[in-house]
């Protein structure tokens, strides 16, 4: 069974989404408010922190970044992946959906201090960004609502083809650069 994990700030369109892959019969994880609104809506999910069997850290600085979680993404389709995974207890992750803190707009905001500038820098969704798009010959993922619905739609049709993870990993990538360029702006005006 496929394993999704979703971890997103912005919620547009996760709730649909998440239905969709559990329709596809994919096993869902997220981290706390996401996995909550799953839950209100209905949907199995398991949290990260039941998953991992380690609790959000730091008032919540720290939720996804794991070796369960990072080892199922990186992880290639090889024999002794597979088994250092199964010893491990841990399974392959093939989708993530993620998007990150809202810097900029925080930045953008009249009157933001440099404190409420740096609580809004994302470490855990870019190095899921970059995880998942490491490994796109293996791993979907989905940085931006938009992708969503193409997403299902490709994963209801066989599985998401190799050129749209392609794709979707070159969105990821082009994302955390234009990221790391707005918060090193920031703090070198700052």
């Amino acid at each position: 069974m496929p394993k999704a994990i979703l971890s997103v700030h912005d919620k547009t369109g996760v709730v649909e989404f998440a239905r969709g892959l559990t329709g596809l019969g994919w096993t869902l994880l997220a981290s706390g408010g996401t996995a909550r609104l799953l839950r209100e809506n209905g949907l199995p999910v398991t949290e990260v922190s039941d998953y991992t069997g380690s609790p959000e850290i730091l008032g919540g600085r720290v939720k996804t970044l794991h070796p369960a979680i990072h080892g199922g993404l990186l992880a290639r389709p090889t024999e002794s992946d597979r088994r250092q995974l199964l010893d491990l207890g841990w399974d392959y992750i093939d989708l993530v959906a993620v998007n990150l803190y809202p810097f900029e707009q925080t930045i953008a905001r009249p009157g933001v201090t440099y404190a409420e500038a740096i609580e809004n820098i994302d470490i855990g969704g870019v190095t899921l960004i970059r995880a998942a798009a490491k490994n796109h010959e293996r791993v979907t993922l989905v940085c931006d609502p938009a992708d969503y619905r193409l997403v299902l739609a490709e994963a209801g049709s066989g599985g998401v083809r190799a050129e749209t993870r392609k794709r979707l990993a070159v969105k990821g990538f082009q994302v955390t650069a234009r990221y790391d360029a707005r918060i090193a702006e920031y703090l070198s005006a700052h």
